[in-house]
């Protein structure tokens, strides 16, 4: 990895619970990216049982760009995954910050396709997986508060997350967030609403004819 300073860095968080066998599996094409500028993965671990820690320990004989850290087990029951989150934030040192799962793979050139959509009137991008033609669509937005529509009914109290297959993209399931390091917490703070009835119906169809133009 050589050090570029005209490329953007990028900080990629991933928060885990009990799921060694997807670390063993998916970890490394985060980490094994074809980008010539700076990066890191951060892991944050939700306080796992089963032996994530023992692969974890493992990768990072491997890989110098490979940070863990965690989430005590009973501490804050509530917000969790936010928590998680701010904890990856906090140890961030890069100028992008990548809300990334680990139970996506991305392509070896997942960081040069977003160094070339992170411009100096970006504040946050959307970025969703395409299966059938393995392109990325990303969504660009100005400012962290246009996208929080999207974001916090995707991220919203007792939601089912990014899961889904069908329309993905028209009902904002996103497989990932890239935004700027100083925003990070503002959009963290679009997270874990409790958003309900009208509210929330209002905010889906909002969001989905936002959706069908951008």
């Amino acid at each position: 990895m050589t050090n570029d300073n005209k490329r953007p860095s990028f900080s990629i968080v991933i928060t885990i619970k009990n799921d060694a066998q997807l670390l063993s599996e998916n970890l490394p094409a985060f980490l094994h990216q074809e980008y010539e500028g700076d990066y890191e993965v951060i892991v944050v671990d939700k306080s796992s049982e089963d032996n994530t820690a023992d692969v974890l320990d493992q990768l990072k004989t491997q890989y110098q760009q490979l940070y863990t850290t965690f989430l005590p087990k009973y501490q804050f029951q509530s917000n969790r995954q936010r928590l998680a989150l701010t904890i990856g934030v906090k140890a961030a040192k890069h100028h992008w910050v990548v809300f990334a799962d680990i139970n996506t793979v991305p392509s070896p050139q997942w960081l040069q396709e977003l160094s070339e959509s992170t411009g100096a009137y970006s504040d946050l991008l959307l970025g969703y997986y395409q299966k059938k033609s393995g392109n990325i669509l990303l969504q660009t937005f100005d400012e962290v508060s246009k996208a929080s529509t999207v974001v916090s009914i995707t991220e919203r109290e007792h939601a089912n997350g990014h899961q889904g297959k069908l329309l993905r993209h028209l009902r904002g399931k996103y497989d990932f967030m890239v935004v700027r390091a100083e925003k990070a917490h503002d959009a963290l703070r679009l997270f874990d609403c409790d958003i309900k009835g009208f509210n929330l119906l209002t905010k889906r169809i909002k969001s989905t004819f936002y959706n069908m133009f951008h």
